[in-house]
């Protein structure tokens, strides 16, 4: 029972998200509920099943299950389902501007090695500037990458039978704004 606290530890860490992220987040308290919780000291696994809502600071994650793990290296991977129906959904507030990003996709994967997160199967991704929407991406895979502050959108994904489109509406920057 000792490691139980790492484990809700490993879950804010691997899921934390993008550079674009509120600073402040990172030393709010997390929170996760969920119908079930089954922890594997052996394995460096924590699942949270059953309507899981993460709150941590501005960060909001919501799916149907929510699986941590550590690597022996030390780090982080997470991966949010969800389904067709009721996609996994992220929220979080960009720092220094009155802008928050938020997310949705059939699952939302997390790999601390690599520093990315996969918004898998219906993705999409939304940029609010206050509360107006202002920017939306939609496509079959959506790939953040925070070491670069970079992101790719494939309208199909690799042996899919059907061809998908990428689809984006981007609006321009209110002038004397920052970015």
């Amino acid at each position: 029972m000792k490691k139980l606290p790492l484990a809700l530890l490993l879950a804010g860490a691997a899921l934390s998200l993008p550079a674009w992220a509120e600073k402040a987040d990172r030393n709010k308290p997390m929170n996760v509920e969920s119908d079930v919780l089954r922890y594997d000291d052996l394995q460096q696994t924590t699942v949270f099943s059953g309507k899981v809502v993460l709150t941590k600071g501005s960060i909001t994650i919501r799916g149907s299950k929510l699986e941590v793990r550590q690597d022996p290296e030390g780090y982080q991977y997470g991966t949010v389902t969800g389904s067709a129906a009721e996609p996994a959904y992220f929220r979080q507030k960009r720092d220094g501007v009155d802008e928050f990003i938020e997310g949705q996709a059939e699952s939302l994967v997390y790999n601390g090695k690599a520093d990315t997160v996969r918004f898998e199967k219906s993705a999409v991704l939304r940029r609010y500037r206050a509360s107006m929407l202002a920017d939306e991406v939609t496509g079959a895979l959506i790939v953040y990458e925070n070491l670069t502050d970079k992101f790719s959108v494939d309208g199909s994904v690799p042996g899919a039978t059907t061809k998908g489109r990428v689809r984006a509406m981007l609006t321009p920057k209110p002038e004397g704004k920052p970015q």
